[in-house]
């Protein structure tokens, strides 16, 4: 009787020892706090805005996502900024039409939708 308590009580230590706690696994960041490369965000927004004002911030947004997600290169990126800043000072001007046009064409160029 002895024998089998003393097996037991040994069988209870050798199996108590297995019982090792691990540590949990990390907690993934929230969604917002990362991004995915070649994802565009659930937080972009374009911009609101009507005639050449919101034109040229829409497409500037656009712009600035496909950089920030990789679907563009930093030249590129600062041509067609370039091309977006001369059609906001026309609009600034009170040009309408051209900075509209401008947009247009600067899109056409660089394969965007009109």
């Amino acid at each position: 009787m002895r024998a089998i308590a003393s097996s037991l009580a040994l069988l209870t230590l050798a199996l108590a020892g297995c019982q090792t706690s691990q540590p949990a696994p990390p907690t993934p960041p929230p969604a917002s706090d990362y991004t995915v490369p070649g994802v565009t965000p659930s937080t972009f927004r374009l911009p609101t805005g009507t005639g050449c004002s919101g034109e040229v911030e829409r497409f500037q947004a656009v712009m600035d996502n496909d950089l920030a997600s990789g679907h563009t290169t930093k030249g590129v990126h600062a041509r067609v900024s370039s091309e977006i800043a001369s059609a906001r000072s026309s609009c600034a001007a009170g040009n309408e039409g051209g900075a509209v046009s401008q947009i247009r064409s600067t899109k056409a160029k660089f394969g965007y939708p009109g």
